[in-house]
């Protein structure tokens, strides 16, 4: 039988989210809120809404922890700490165990100052939605260009 210490029971208790990171296989659907989390390649860490071939599921009990797990994730991609447990030399690749222990650990850190955490994520949502605008505009500016030359081209014949 095992005795958990006071310690022990306040850190599960006020620390620890309940997740479950298992490997996704296609055509699983999944009744939990959940999200993805690629494996492979140098984007590994990365959190998905959709799955793809070489992806972990992560499965909480709530959306408010599934909120917490995929912005948790989000933020430890973009800063690559990731990076740290990437093995191979061809594909690089993260194993379950490695992202497992990783988002635990990063998890315990982030429950310590909850107010910090939500304030990051804010922000990092905001600078998310003017990421997307700007790669917008730039696509608008690459077809005006387009356009422009093709004007040129169309009224000097040569098209």
């Amino acid at each position: 039988m095992i005795v958990r210490s006071e310690a022990s029971k306040y850190l599960m208790a006020h620390c620890m989210k309940t997740f479950r990171i298992k490997t996704h296989r296609l055509n699983q659907n999944y009744s939990e809120p959940h999200f993805f989390i690629l494996n492979k390649g140098l984007n590994s860490g990365k959190p998905l809404n959709e799955p793809c071939p070489n992806c972990f599921v992560c499965i909480t009990t709530n959306e408010s922890e599934k909120d917490f797990m995929y912005w948790l994730c989000f933020g430890l991609w973009k800063s690559k700490s990731f990076h740290y447990y990437l093995k191979g030399s061809v594909i690089p690749f993260i194993t379950i165990g490695d992202i497992k222990k990783h988002l635990r650990d990063s998890e315990c850190i982030a429950s310590k100052h909850p107010q910090l955490f939500h304030q990051s994520i804010h922000h990092l949502k905001l600078l998310e939605v003017n990421e997307e605008k700007l790669k917008l505009s730039l696509k608008m500016i690459d077809t005006a260009k387009k356009a422009i030359f093709y004007k040129l081209m169309n009224k000097t014949g040569t098209v």
